[in-house]
């Protein structure tokens, strides 16, 4: 089982607010911290706000925050979230699916899968926090210059 870049993205600022002082970021501050696509992070953003994991202030001062304490955000609630599709194959068009049971092996390797993640909360994921803490501020965050408003109002895509 793989998961998407989606849901790497998504654990990934889960697991940064959950550790970071204050625990508020800003995609620009995620993205150059984690060499990550401001675009792609945009849209995971979005998704976990409508998801209700974090909570998004627009504006100046704005950013995004954790919607729950960390030991109530469940990993597996996140996964299921964040996964368009948990088929490890694609039987439904398979000619021999009538017959095969592979199917049903694989749906239920799927739900012992994300039943271990729900055994998980993101405290479980950020335990280490002192020492996520430290790894974070080392990590190279954004320029002055990208979080200028003149930056923000600009009208050219920043390469990905």
């Amino acid at each position: 089982m793989q998961l998407t870049r989606h849901t790497d993205y998504a654990l990934r600022v889960l697991i940064h607010l959950a550790a970071v002082p204050g625990g508020r970021a800003t995609i620009p501050e995620i993205a150059d911290a984690y060499g990550l696509s401001r675009n792609h992070l945009m849209k995971v953003v979005h998704g976990l706000g409508q998801g209700v994991f974090i909570r998004t202030q627009r504006g100046r001062g704005g950013g995004f925050t954790l919607a729950a304490d960390p030991a109530d955000i469940r990993i597996g609630a996140v996964v299921r979230h964040s996964e368009p599709d948990m088929a490890m194959a694609d039987c439904a068009s398979c000619a021999i699916r009538p017959a095969c049971g592979l199917s049903g092996i694989l749906a239920q390797a799927v739900d012992a899968f994300l039943t271990v993640l729900d055994g998980y909360s993101l405290a479980d994921a950020a335990r280490d926090r002192t020492g996520l803490a430290a790894l974070i501020a080392a990590l190279p965050g954004p320029t002055a210059a990208d979080l200028s408003p003149a930056c923000a109002s600009s009208s050219s895509p920043r390469p990905d």
